[in-house]
């Protein structure tokens, strides 16, 4: 049985006060889901038919300097393996885990066991990429005035079927690409994220396992820690960002919709000011050891949102309710 999400204890960080009492002209931060959905990014898994061409051996760029193309794909088209890391080694379409969003009959199950250089494990923790084809199916970037957002529920599996191993494990995160607000011009690319980090359990000292979020990053550039996770179960994911550059951080037990209530930072990661979404993808980290699979995360409608367009488009459309 599934343990029922608990309450997220949200403690903002000292820096999130900081930035928001000096920063009071700063856009409202806007809750991921709550505008238009487009309808021809992200997936819903409901197709039993899912698949995805591996093209193995993955890419390691970042590592080696390997980029072995062609790079994998699903066979509809909506998600590819990045240029400087690889997919999962197992991405498999699953029955949805018990209590997860009404109606949904299927789910992404992904999990690694070689997160680095394909064969060649280094022993240290490394990460494979599962990329969202937003950049291709909308055409181009998305400007952040267009006001757009992320959404994702995410099934955190009981702490003792976690890889033992303590350190980051999972992430969401956004491609975006912007400029230093110093009046430099030059448009660099950048990825803020939420990442899941784990504490393995240690019987000599007696402590339990545990997890809790950490965000990337604050102007500076560096992670800080987030909301502890409490219990294990369904959780809701979400990013967006808002015309003035800025990126703002949710999360919360369960699969209901995000509200205000839900915000956890909202900050120039970096320091950048955002122009451009590219993309948004997950991260899945594992030990690299060889021998040791990572954790098995599954998820489930990963979906964009638009505030605002310049015109009406014909991807975009309401958002198709699995609550019938």
């Amino acid at each position: 049985m599934i343990k029922p999400a608990l309450r997220l204890v949200l403690r903002l960080p000292i820096a999130a006060l900081l930035f928001l009492s000096t920063n009071a002209s700063a856009d409202e931060p806007l809750v991921p889901g709550t505008s238009e959905f487009i309808s021809k990014v992200g997936d819903d898994f409901e197709d039993p038919n899912w698949g995805y061409k591996y093209n193995n051996p993955k890419n390691s760029q970042e590592l080696d300097g390997e980029a072995r193309n062609p790079g994998g794909y699903s066979t509809n088209g909506r998600w590819f393996e990045g240029p400087l890391r690889g997919q999962p080694d197992l991405l498999k379409r699953v029955p949805t885990p018990e209590g997860g969003l009404p109606g949904s009959e299927g789910a992404l199950l992904m999990r690694s066991l070689y997160t680095g250089t394909p064969g060649r494990p280094s022993g240290h923790s490394q990460q494979d990429d599962l990329i969202v084809n937003v950049r291709k199916r909308m055409g181009g970037l998305i400007p952040v005035g267009w006001l757009p957002s992320v959404v994702v529920r995410v099934y955190f599996p009981p702490f003792e079927e976690w890889e033992n191993r303590t350190g980051n494990t999972f992430a969401l995160r956004l491609g975006m690409r912007g400029s230093r607000p110093n009046g430099e011009t030059e448009v660099e690319e950048y990825w803020p994220g939420m990442f899941v980090y784990f504490r393995s359990e240690n019987p000599r000292k007696g402590t339990p396992a545990s997890a809790y979020f950490i965000i990337r990053s604050d102007r500076s550039g560096r992670d800080f820690k987030g909301p502890d996770i409490v219990e294990t179960g369904w959780w809701t994911l979400g990013m967006s960002c808002t015309a003035d550059g800025q990126v703002h951080y949710y999360a919360k037990p369960g699969i209901e919709d995000l509200s205000s209530e839900d915000r956890i930072y909202s900050q120039f990661p970096y320091g950048f000011r955002g122009r451009n979404l590219e993309t948004f993808f997950f991260d899945l980290i594992g030990g690299d050891n060889g021998r040791t699979w990572s954790t098995s995360w599954i998820i489930d409608d990963p979906s964009l949102y638009l505030a605002r367009q310049p015109r009406a488009t014909p991807q975009a459309a309401r958002r198709r309710s699995k609550r019938r």
